[in-house]
């Protein structure tokens, strides 16, 4: 979809249009099925724009709800859009923080300076903390999709959006500097920062320029590349590790882990775990905690000790409930061995398994197809490392119950 055939969706005829297309597509109808009817009533280039426009749609429902039935979407754009629940937390943040430029509007947040806002997911967080948010992006289209999707949910009087190079934007004038730079390129997406869209060089110094700044990056960003003062904050939504961001400006450096939709938030400590034997319960810290560091923090919280100094598995006589990570009984443990491991399914009639590993080197599904499964009950089995010997832990679920 170019820019032209985006505008003349937002056309009285384009709407009706879309209008449609939603409804065919509610319907069940198959796409060959959907544009032959579209056509009897609108040019094929509409017809295109507003069903590609449905199926983004409908698409987007899973990460935007309900917002998403009026919103505009690309297919790269809604990729990369910040879920809301992730978005609205940052701004919660960046709003709390009392950061404050000239202009800000009374009782709102700070005046926030967007580059690389894409199809606007934190745009529209930031505007609905009360902040006013200057936008900027590369590309013409996206920059009318966000200036739609503002107006589609009644926040154009906080949002202002054009197109411009993020390298050339001025962040001296607001609160706050927003950044989400670009991580895909022409061979998909890519890991290092150096790659990123603006480059972290760039990013670096619009941060240098900033009085605050917020930068969205990628959960496994290395550790060399988070600037010297910073907190770096890693999210998880759900039990999934969605991004980091990096936050200068606003509060002391460190690292902090966050479980949304909850919000409860872990920071480092200063904890240190002991090592030891295999307990009763193995504890599978959250990916954030993980990411973040803060392995120590979560092994305090439930009074245990690391299987491997280098590997995030805890373990423990005492069944603690925590969000902080999952928790299994663990009914055998046993040296790696597929012979001994296939026998000691099959004894117990396991025929679903769960298949779990931090240090280690074995391929799940082949490992999956070789021990040959059949039978009615299910099982937990976590391959890792102790003391550099492969390992096999057979475990449930824990309950309420068991203790």
């Amino acid at each position: 979809m170019d820019l032209d055939a985006f505008r003349t969706l937002l056309t009285p005829a384009g709407r009706g249009a879309l209008d449609e297309a939603v409804k065919i597509l509610a319907d069940g109808a198959d796409p060959v099925a959907a544009a032959s009817a579209m056509r009897r009533h609108h040019p094929a280039g509409l017809t295109a724009a507003a069903l590609t426009q449905a199926s983004l749609r409908r698409r987007a429902e899973a990460k935007f709800g309900p917002d998403a039935a009026v919103m505009y979407f690309t297919p790269h754009g809604l990729e990369q859009a910040t879920r809301p629940e992730v978005a609205a937390h940052r701004a919660a943040r960046i709003r709390a923080a009392r950061i404050w430029a000239d202009g800000g509007p009374e009782g709102g947040g700070p005046a926030v300076l967007d580059v690389c806002s894409g199809i606007g997911g934190d745009l529209l967080a930031l505007a609905r903390a009360g902040c006013p948010v200057h936008a900027v992006d590369l590309d013409p289209l996206t920059v009318e999709i966000a200036r739609a999707n503002a107006a589609a949910l009644g926040l154009s009087a906080l949002v202002d959006v054009r197109t411009g190079d993020a390298a050339l934007a001025d962040p001296g004038p607001y609160g706050l500097l927003f950044a989400d730079p670009a991580r895909r390129g022409a061979r998909g997406r890519t890991f290092d920062p150096m790659a990123y869209s603006p480059t972290w060089p760039v990013v670096l110094d619009l941060v240098a320029r900033a009085p605050a700044a917020c930068l969205k990056v990628a959960p496994g960003i290395p550790y060399e590349f988070i600037p010297e003062g910073a907190e770096a904050e890693w999210v998880s939504y759900r039990g999934e590790v969605k991004e980091a961001a990096i936050w200068t400006g606003l509060w002391p450096g460190g690292r902090r882990a966050t479980l949304l939709p909850s919000g409860a938030t872990l920071t480092a400590s200063g904890a240190e775990a002991e090592t030891g034997p295999v307990g009763r319960y193995l504890y599978e810290p959250d990916g954030a905690a993980v990411r973040a560091h803060l392995v120590a923090e979560v092994a305090a919280l439930v009074s245990g000790r690391l299987l491997d100094p280098r590997i995030a598995y805890i373990t423990s006589d005492r069944l603690v409930r925590t969000e902080w990570a999952s928790c299994y009984e663990v009914t055998e443990v046993m040296p790696f061995s597929l012979k001994r491991l296939r026998a000691a399914l099959r004894e117990r009639g396991v025929g679903v398994v769960t298949i779990k590993k931090r240090g280690s080197a074995v391929d799940v599904e082949r490992l999956r197809k070789d021990l040959r499964l059949s039978g009615d009950d299910s099982c937990v089995i976590v391959l890792t490392r102790i003391e550099e010997r492969p390992f096999a832990l057979l475990c449930r679920p824990a309950t309420s119950t068991d203790g």
